[in-house]
């Protein structure tokens, strides 16, 4: 389990709720100075306890597991250890106190965005739209991770489409059986005048001309991702005004991170078109989670299929809370949803010994990891590579990871955690090397920031730069 942040939750929540330490103590029948020793994680919490919390603070016991903190603590250490603001030493102990103002800890990783969004303009990789606080892309996965990666709306929309596609009152449940991407292609065509054609495009794997109603896709595609594409269309124009709402609720700080979340949203709502959230609910739950069994079944990709298994956060009808990932060779993260309390570093990179990395020497299977981190989490992590298509001779194909995983507790609900002991098995991974704890790592390539080097020129050990001193 990772370290419990219970307290630092119910000081913020309590806070937002504008309500005194002593307001809050009465309320739950124990003294003011109890409850201070419980915000600063000095006290454990009962169940009977947890519980007239859940009751007065008006939230569920989920609100409780100190995901929010969790992210904000990796991220406020990420950004007081970069190393080009000087690298200056961060302990642990102001880390902590730093983590307990939420407020203040929000504010140091606005500015930890502002400052890595200039960075970024003045190396000359920016948008031509001029000044900007946060990256789009940052902008964007913040959103889908703020939302549990789960966008009710969006369902809702995507359902009334298919009940209405297959005859069927919204919220029936499924119809007939029938191709979905034939489907689609007459709905574009008899309701909305819109012909699919597939063609040869240099360059170019979709292309819609409003004017003659043409909506062109490669030939180069395979079939799943000619229906997604068709999907994305259907759900461009059918469902603009749920995803127009949902834009202006988020008011995005630039046009160009408008227009990454707007693309983000659709492909949600093409995947829950595909994938009704009922349907693909129960297939995981009778299929444990077996992403190509499951891809098979719904006639989609396996990326398709997994990262539509990541959004399954329906109140009610949950599903395992899994993070998804697509990350190319050099470690670039191209997708994240940071689910199941695992979080992702906003300046890429990431742990050589983690299976998302390894999976690229065995491009043939899906490889299975339990990775335990510094902090005492533990993950039942998977990864496959996935080869897309190519567009031209002697162009290489973009080969990338597709890795998901979630917390150690659910792992017996996931297929590929059988015949693992989960509780023997587990390998010491971390977020990046500069904000990993495990000392002796022969794989490490950065000493961790907040250590020391202690370096002796007449001693050379089998594992570099381990040896650390403690600030």
């Amino acid at each position: 389990m990772a370290r419990p942040l219970i307290g630092r939750t119910i000081r913020r929540l309590r806070q937002e709720r504008g309500l005194t330490q002593a307001a809050l103590a009465t309320k739950l029948g124990i003294s003011a100075s109890y409850l201070n020793l419980i915000e600063h994680d000095e006290r454990p919490v009962t169940a009977s306890l947890l519980i007239k919390l859940t009751r007065q603070l008006e939230v569920g016991l989920e609100a409780l597991a100190g995901d929010e903190e969790r992210t904000l603590a990796v991220g406020l250490r990420e950004a007081l250890t970069d190393p080009l603001l000087g690298g200056e030493t961060v302990g642990e102990d102001a880390l902590a106190a730093i983590a307990a103002h939420p407020a203040a800890a929000r504010t140091i990783l606005s500015l930890s965005r502002a400052w890595l969004a200039a960075r970024e303009e003045g190396a000359g990789l920016a948008l031509p739209s001029g000044r900007r606080i946060r990256l789009p892309q940052a902008e964007t996965r913040a959103l889908f991770h703020e939302r549990a990666n789960h966008f009710d709306a969006l369902e809702q929309a995507a359902a009334a489409v298919r009940a209405d596609m297959e005859g069927v009152e919204p919220g029936a449940g499924p119809g007939g059986q029938f191709e979905m991407t034939q489907a689609i292609a007459e709905r574009l065509r008899h309701r909305h005048g819109l012909v699919v054609r597939v063609a040869r495009m240099a360059d170019t794997l979709r292309s819609y001309d409003p004017d003659a109603r043409l909506l062109l896709l490669s030939d180069l595609l395979k079939r799943e991702s000619r229906g997604f594409h068709m999907a994305f269309q259907l759900m461009l124009i059918e469902a603009h005004g749920v995803v127009d709402r949902l834009i202006a609720e988020v008011a995005p700080s630039s046009t160009e991170a408008a227009s990454m979340i707007r693309i983000a949203l659709l492909n949600y709502a093409a995947a829950a078109l595909l994938m009704p959230y009922e349907a693909i609910h129960d297939a995981a739950t009778a299929l444990r989670y077996d992403v190509d069994q499951i891809a098979g079944r719904f006639d989609v990709s396996y990326e398709q299929a997994a990262q539509r298994l990541s959004t399954l956060q329906r109140p009610g009808q949950r599903g395992v809370p899994l993070f998804f990932l697509r990350m190319d060779a050099a470690s670039n993260i191209i997708k994240a949803f940071a689910g199941a309390g695992y979080h992702f570093t906003q300046a890429g990179g990431s742990c050589p010994l983690w299976v998302a990395n390894t999976a690229f020497s065995t491009p043939d299977r899906i490889s299975v990891q339990v990775g335990r981190l510094a902090d005492g989490a533990s993950y039942l992590c998977f990864a496959r590579v996935v080869v897309g298509s190519t567009t031209a001779w002697r162009q290489p194909p973009p080969v990338h990871v597709i890795a998901m995983g979630c917390e150690i507790e659910q792992a017996s609900r996931i297929v590929y955690a059988d015949g693992i002991d989960l509780a023997q098995a587990g390998t010491a991974i971390g977020l990046s090397c500069q904000l990993c704890d495990w000392m002796g790592c022969r794989s490490r390539a950065l000493p961790p920031l907040h250590h020391r080097l202690s370096l002796d020129v007449n001693r050379r050990l089998s594992a570099p730069m381990v040896s650390f001193t403690t600030p």
